[in-house]
This record gives structure tokens, sequence and C-alpha cells, in this order.
């Protein structure tokens, strides 16, 4: 194998986000080896990386973020200098369902990686760093006004947050008690290309387009700020390579919009691309009972990583809804897979059978 002058372990780089982080590390720096752990649960797809797979800095292993003797044999055969950790359970209508797996996942798997982490570099901290990628949600919720900062005091109210805000927690302590240099990162809702079609924005578009209710919870009240995941991406490349180490940036869209207006604005927008008469689609929105301890409101102050780091959201969003919708459009084939659990066997057929 070449050898490269660094080497980076992104957990779940798979799933979502992970997988929009990996491709731009991979692409961005070729002289860094970037391995790509995932367990490929429900929302980890390797059909998301399909474009660089291939790429010689690129190395993914298929495992669990708990698996301590997995993430230990990592570290033993590469010099792992940096660790980007968004390996998560992320859906709050699972975790009220399932609240264990939450915590093994988000609580233990972060603490594994954690005491790994510590041990493997306990001699030599320097160019070290654990980042840790976390939610807007544990701070908890928000009425009508004020804005989440780095110093708002944590309030997580589903098992989804209070398992993040507790594995936050633990880096925190790690950090204290152990001077492990660590980032933390918490971040609006994203939106984008490849996510999971039980969110959202990705379940109001594939019920468009299938013509299925389009479920909206209580009267469409909850308010969220949307981020561009290649936004979020761009946030998460600067932070690792020039954020200080032991502090926390809030990444936000600085974009709100109530959950009703956002369907509103997401079926306008496809009867659009469609063909379709204005108006079709919204006939399709239907409201379901709330969510048990649905918070009302997020937004985020992201003046400290714009006044540090300069970075800013790029994406307009008329335009990333667009994108967005369009790209479910041509990639009908990668929703259908994830629909039918076809995608699944896309590590069989291309890491199993080479």
């Amino acid at each position: 194998m070449k050898k490269f002058d660094d080497t980076i372990l992104i957990t779940g780089g798979a799933g979502f986000i992970g997988s929009h982080v990996v491709r731009l590390f991979v692409t961005k720096y070729p002289e860094t080896l970037i391995i790509n752990l995932d367990k490929l649960t429900y929302a980890g797809n390797l059909e998301n990386l399909k474009d660089i797979e291939d790429r010689e800095n690129y190395l993914f292993i298929r495992g669990d973020i708990t698996d301590e003797k997995l993430v230990l044999s990592l570290f033993d055969k590469y010099p792992v200098s940096g660790v980007i950790h968004l390996a998560a359970e992320s859906h709050v209508d699972r975790s009220i369902i399932n609240p264990i797996t939450f915590i093994r996942t988000n609580v233990i798997g972060t603490v594994t990686l954690l005491n790994v982490c510590r041990d493997a570099w306990k001699d030599n901290y320097k160019g070290k760093c654990f980042y840790q990628i976390s939610t807007d949600e544990v701070y908890g919720s928000l009425g009508a006004e004020g804005y989440f900062t780095e110093e708002t005091p944590y309030d997580p109210q589903s098992p989804y947050s209070a398992s993040k805000a507790s594995a936050d927690h633990f880096v925190r302590a790690y950090g204290n008690t152990y001077a492990l240099p660590y980032l933390i990162t918490n971040c609006s809702n994203n939106y984008g290309p490849n996510q999971f079609p039980e969110k959202l924005i990705p379940l109001t578009i594939n019920n468009i387009l299938n013509n299925r209710p389009i479920p909206v919870y209580g009267k469409g009240e909850n308010i969220r700020d949307w981020l561009y995941v290649v936004d979020h991406a761009r946030a998460i490349d600067l932070v690792y390579h020039k954020g200080q180490k032991g502090e926390t940036y809030n990444i936000g869209g600085n974009n709100e919009w109530k959950n009703i207006d956002l369907v509103y604005k997401l079926c306008d927008i496809a009867d659009h691309l469609l063909g379709r008469e204005n108006g079709t689609s919204r006939k399709l929105i239907t409201f379901v009972k709330d969510r048990a301890g649905h918070d009302l409101r997020y937004a985020i102050d992201s003046s400290k990583i714009r006044n540090q780091l300069g970075w800013l959201p790029e994406t307009p969003f008329d335009k990333g809804l667009t994108y967005t919708i369009q790209w479910y459009l041509n990639n009908q084939e990668w929703l259908q897979h994830i629909l039918t659990g076809a995608y699944e066997k896309y590590y069989e057929q291309q890491y199993l059978k080479r």
C-alpha cells in the first residue's frame, strides 16, 4: 500500500452526512488515507460512495464502533492521527421505541472510541484529534425567540438527544481527565442527496413521487433550522483542520422553517419539476398525531464559527431543495434499493465477491 502523509478514521462514513464528509476528504486530501468504519445498519449505504470507492486513499472497513478489538486493530495497523466520529443512531422516533440501541451505539460506542484513542495516543497527543459530530437537539427546545449558542446548557428531551448529550459529556470529560485533544460541533437539521427516506424531507419527496399521503406531525408548527449537507461537510473540514482543540462550534443554516411551510415548499417545487399542476402534491398532506415530547423549535447561532473560522453556509435554500428533489428524481434506482432493502446486497457484491 502507498505510504500516506496522514490517516484519518471516519466513523459512520456510509451514512448520509458521513458519506458527504468521506467524499470531500478523499477528494480534497489525496495524500491522506481515509478509513471509513461503518456497521452498515439501515442508514449506512455503500452505494452513497460508488464514485470514490476505488480511490487509493480510501479504505472501507465494515464494523461496529462498540467492538473494541476491531477498533484497536485499526489503530495497530494504521497510524491514525484523527477520528471524525459521525456513527450514531439518529432518528428520534426510533429512539422512543428502542432507547437501548441508542445508548449502546451513541454512548458506549463513543466511549469505546475514546478509550482506544487515549491508549493509542497517550505517549504523544501532538497532531492528534478526536472530533465529535453532535446535534443541536442536545440543547432542548426553544420558544418563539432566542438561539442556541455554545454556552447554552444541555437539556435533551428525547432518548436520542439524551444519548448524544451523554456522548458529548464523555468527550469533554476525556479532554479534562486525560488531556485528550478534542473538538465538538453541534449542527442543525441537514438535508440533501443520499438521505435515508424516513427523515422529513426525503420522506416527503418519496411520497410525492408515489402519490402517497405526506404525514405531518400535529399542526406542523414545529420549527427547524435547515442546513445543506455539503455546507456541513465543508464546515467539518474547516473545524477539523483549523478549529481550536477543546472548543465547541455550532453549525447552523440560519434558515428556520415551520414543518408545514417546508412541506408546502417541497410540494410546490416538486410539482414544477414533475410537470404537475401547482397544488397537486399539497393535497397529499395528512396531519397525524404529534410525536411524544416533540421539541417546538431549534435555532442555532453560528457566529463563533463564522467569526473565528470564516465559515458560512453557501447554498440558498430554494436552490438546495430544488437540487435535492432533482437528485431523488434522477436516482430512483437508489431510492428503490433503499425501500426494498436491496442496498444491503451492495456490500456483498462489491467487497465479498472480488
